[in-house]
């Protein structure tokens, strides 16, 4: 995965001897990054929380995943004209957004460990039980996502649908990597704060005065191998 393209200010040009002998046209610099994705928001719809959460994480590389390929370029256009109207700073310059189906493809992105916070916002309800399957948390993807989350990583899942948040709750809670983070901790996290105001379909919600139903889970520690 060439991360470069997507955060340019984070990368490294490196050049070997004999590339450097090499006409300009024919150099393919071998592009290395100082820091990697850290924060995914899976499924970011238009990037409203990519954007907010740019300046609460500045040490951090975000990147927003989505399936849909006008709202992907929507999002990517939208942050290439932050950072044009920032260009003297490094404000968003540590977001980015590629189009992606992670519920098919989300150990291709990252390694095991890397991620340290998830965000699940307002995913599809599936509200017919033929189609529960096809639910944004599941035992299946539960296990990928505590594949490519650091021990004390946080999940935030956040939905206006009551029965999908209890569904939500049950799978994470109920698997074995993650625990729930009580509603103390969850109030005082910046993250989280963010998260209830910020998304396109959270501020859809507050219009009509809805409901929103918000869950944050911790990555468990791995048990030890019997030796």
């Amino acid at each position: 995965m060439d991360w470069a393209t997507y955060y340019p200010a984070y990368a490294e040009v490196k050049q070997t001897s004999h590339e450097q002998d090499l006409p300009a046209s024919q150099t393919p610099p071998a592009q290395r990054m100082r820091k990697e994705v850290t924060v995914a928001d899976i499924g970011c719809g238009f990037g409203g929380l990519l954007v907010a959460l740019a300046s609460k994480l500045p040490d951090e590389l975000l990147l927003g995943l989505e399936i849909r390929t006008q709202v992907t370029e929507y999002v990517q256009d939208r942050i290439k004209a932050l950072r044009n109207q920032n260009p003297d700073t490094p404000l968003y310059q540590n977001i980015a957004c590629l189009r992606a189906n992670t519920m098919k493809f989300l150990p291709n992105f990252f390694h095991k460990g890397q991620l340290s916070k998830i965000f699940l916002c307002f995913p599809d309800p599936h509200f017919k039980a033929r189609k529960h399957k096809a639910r944004i948390v599941s035992s299946t993807l539960n296990s990928e996502y505590a594949f490519v989350m650091k021990p004390g990583g946080w999940i935030y899942t956040i939905t206006d649908v009551e029965d999908l948040h209890n569904w939500m709750v049950e799978h994470l809670a109920g698997h074995q990597s993650f625990e729930r983070i009580d509603e103390e901790e969850q109030e005082n996290d910046v993250c989280a704060s963010v998260m209830k105001v910020e998304t396109e379909e959270g501020k859809k919600v507050e219009r009509n005065k809805g409901n929103k139903f918000i869950a944050c889970f911790r990555r468990i520690e791995d048990p030890p191998w019997p030796e």
